[in-house]
C-alpha cells in the first residue's frame, strides 16, 4: 500500500509523465493538421490560378468543355488524398492515446492488486468475503475493459477498411464520369 510520501510522489510522477506524453501527442497531431491544411490551402490557390489560366486560354466552347472535364479529375484525387492524410493523422494520434491510456490502466490495475494483497495480508479476521468480493469486482471490471477495448479496435479496423473502399469508389466514379464527359466532347467535336 502507499504508506510513504515517496510512494505518493512516484504515483504522481507517473501520472504527470502520462499527461505530458498525452499533451505532446495531441500537440503533434495538431501541428500535423495545421501543416496539412496550410499546404492544402496553398495548393488550392495555385490550382485555382492554373485552372483559370488554362480555361481562359480556350479557343472555343468545345475546347472549354474538353478542358473542364480533364481538370476535375486531379481535384477529386487531391480531395481523396487530403481525406486520407487527415484520417492517417487522426488514426495515429488515436492509437498513441490508446497506448497511453492502456499503460495507465495497466499500472493502475497493478497498484490496485498490490493494495488488495496488502489488505488481504493485514485484514482482520472475518473480512475475507468482503475482500473476495472486491477482488471479483476488480477482475470483472478488467474483463469489461478488455472487451470494450477489443470492440473499439475492431470498430476502428472496420472503419479504416470502409474508408479505403469509399475513397477508392469515389476515385473510380470520378474516372468514369470524366471518361463519359470526354467521350461526349469527342462526339460533339
Amino acid at each position: 500500500m502507499y504508506a510513504t510520501p515517496a510512494q505518493f510522489v512516484e504515483l504522481q510522477k507517473g501520472q504527470l509523465d502520462a499527461l505530458n506524453t498525452l499533451g505532446h501527442t495531441v500537440f503533434n497531431a495538431t501541428e500535423k493538421l495545421v501543416t496539412l491544411n496550410l499546404a492544402a490551402a496553398k495548393a488550392l490557390m495555385q490550382d485555382a490560378a492554373d485552372t483559370t489560366q488554362t480555361l481562359l486560354g480556350a479557343k472555343d466552347v468545345q475546347e472549354l468543355v474538353a478542358l473542364s472535364s480533364t481538370l476535375s479529375q486531379p481535384t477529386i484525387e487531391k480531395a481523396v488524398s487530403y481525406s486520407r492524410n487527415i484520417y492517417g493523422i487522426a488514426s495515429g494520434a488515436g492509437a498513441e492515446i490508446s497506448k497511453i491510456v492502456e499503460a495507465q490502466l495497466a499500472d493502475g490495475n497493478r497498484k490496485v492488486t498490490e493494495i488488495i494483497e496488502f489488505a488481504t495480508k493485514n485484514a482482520p479476521a472475518g473480512s475475507e468475503p468482503a475482500l473476495s468480493m472486491f477482488k471479483s469486482a476488480v477482475a470483472a471490471s478488467n474483463t469489461a475493459f478488455d472487451t470494450v477495448s477489443k470492440a473499439a479496435k475492431q470498430a476502428a479496423d472496420w472503419y479504416e477498411s470502409n474508408f479505403a473502399a469509399a475513397a477508392s469508389a469515389t476515385v473510380n466514379a470520378a474516372n468514369a464520369a470524366n471518361d463519359a464527359v470526354k467521350a461526349k466532347a469527342k462526339r460533339v467535336g
